[in-house]
């Protein structure tokens, strides 16, 4: 009896469906699940909704590291950089010296071939120099080269440029020489127009853009714009060389003289190489040398008494 009481006694609560009704029944739920699933994406947004409440727990949890990564590459990456940087500046100076060193020999040759093509068939022998030194003011308008008298130099050599008659030297030291400008004021040389063939003389006026030509009539037919060359007189420069080109010209109804301006066709002022050049005295148009002044006949007086033997 006891036992049946204790049986009649326990709490309905405490009973339970069968494992088996519990299996289909979470069974039936599963399929249920498992088809709207399928046919609604219920899993992918539930997943989707955990992916983006887990994220900022993900970023917090791998913040450390990272920032620390990133520090390191932004540091490695700043010193490369930076060396790359040192590096490309390196390579752009030598890259600018490079492109002067060719600017500066593409102007050297384009001016060697300039003067080598400026020298006429008669020059025997011509050697290059450099310009030491310019002295241009209103008395003196000269050169110092750096070539002497070791090197072949001698008093009265024409100078020359890729443009025209330059100068002659007035001086000369063992390695260096004194050019005389044809604007210096004690400087002459024998021109003849192109246009006409008249012959004068161009004088230095102290001035680097300017030759004066003081021997012409007020009638001569000069005018801006005329060609002057040398006309082979002097002894210095052969006929025909350029020399300048009459730039103004004056005439006063009471001057006999024309006052006629003249710019000079060489490069006073900016030459830095010029051509030393000596011709051969041979050549038909070579410069033709000064004539000496016919000494006149010795007196009566002055001639030498006879010999005596002679007498006899």
């Amino acid at each position: 009896m006891a036992g049946f009481g204790t049986a009649v006694n326990r709490p309905l609560y405490g009973r339970g469906p069968s494992p088996g009704l519990r299996f289909s029944v979470y069974a039936l739920i599963a399929l249920a699940l498992m088809y709207f699933d399928q046919r609604g994406h219920w899993s992918e947004r539930i997943r989707y909704g955990l992916l983006g409440a887990a994220y900022p727990i993900q970023v917090m949890v791998s913040s450390p590291g990272s920032a620390w990564r990133w520090l390191t590459d932004s540091w490695r990456s700043r010193a490369s950089l930076q060396a790359e940087n040192a590096q490309l500046r390196a390579q752009q100076r030598e890259l600018q010296l490079a492109v002067l060193r060719e600017q500066a020999l593409e102007t050297e040759n384009a001016t060697l071939r300039e003067l080598r093509q400026a020298l006429p068939p008669l020059v025997r022998k011509w050697q290059l120099a450099e310009v030491i030194s310019v002295e241009t003011d209103l008395l003196r308008q000269r050169l110092i080269i750096n070539r002497g008298s070791t090197a072949g130099v001698f008093v009265n050599e024409a100078v020359i440029d890729g443009q025209g008659v330059l100068g002659q030297v007035a001086r000369v030291g063992p390695w260096s020489a004194e050019v005389i400008l044809v604007t210096d004021p004690e400087h002459a040389v024998p021109v003849q127009l192109t246009r006409n063939g008249l012959r004068t003389i161009a004088i230095g006026s102290g001035n680097s853009g300017e030759l004066l030509l003081r021997d012409l009539a007020a009638n001569s037919d000069v005018k801006s714009g005329d060609l002057l060359v040398s006309s082979g007189l002097g002894g210095v420069f052969p006929a025909g060389y350029p020399v300048g080109k009459i730039i103004g010209v004056s005439r006063a109804a009471n001057q006999p003289l024309a006052q006629v301006r003249a710019a000079p066709l060489a490069r006073i002022l900016d030459a830095r190489e010029v051509m030393l050049v000596e011709f051969d005295a041979a050549h038909p148009a070579a410069p033709a040398p000064p004539v000496p002044l016919a000494r006149p006949p010795a007196p009566a007086s002055a001639k030498a008494p006879a010999i005596q033997g002679d007498e006899q």
